[in-house]
């Protein structure tokens, strides 16, 4: 028999499903900025900064040299700063996966899936969905047969206390 969530967790997971839901879009549309970053920067040579000289919101070249591909914007790289948010925005998710994973005591092999979404170009968009219909619908399942079960018992209490 496997290993199936407590009801005295059902409004932990229905917490750890909403954390979830936010942190995989989040993490969807940072990976989907990175990867136009690292398109802008490995095929059309270009980083985005911002407060430079040339204005608010610019487009700066950059250039290659002997050890590797140099910078050539002043401001702030907006390009750097999209990786490293991407990064760490990355570790909420993997947490949140945790969470999820463990409170409905999934195999091993779904935590890697959840995990894959953060890495996998719009993966999480849909695991997202899919993991929010599979739990939600589980987790009615076993409310609606905690239901049908709870009368029966009350009823039979009542008619062996007459």
């Amino acid at each position: 028999m496997p290993l199936e969530p407590k009801s005295a967790d059902f409004p932990r997971i229905r917490a750890a499903l909403k954390f979830y839901m936010v942190c995989s879009v989040i993490t969807g549309v940072m990976l989907l900025l990175l990867c136009t970053e690292m398109l802008l920067k490995y095929v059309w040579h270009l980083e985005l900064f911002a407060f430079g000289p040339n204005g608010l919101l610019s487009f700066e070249p950059v250039v290659e040299t002997p050890e590797g591909l140099e910078s050539t914007g002043t401001g702030v790289n907006l390009s750097t700063g999209i990786l490293i948010a991407h990064g760490w925005f990355y570790v909420v998710y993997l947490f949140s996966n945790f969470r999820l994973w463990s409170l409905m005591r999934w195999h091993f092999p779904r935590l890697l899936l959840l995990a894959s979404g953060g890495i996998v170009p719009f993966l999480s968009f849909f695991l997202e969905a899919r993991i929010a219909r599979e739990v939600r619908g589980y987790l009615a399942e076993r409310e609606a047969d905690a239901a049908a079960t709870r009368p029966q018992s009350e009823s039979e209490s009542v008619e062996a206390a007459q």
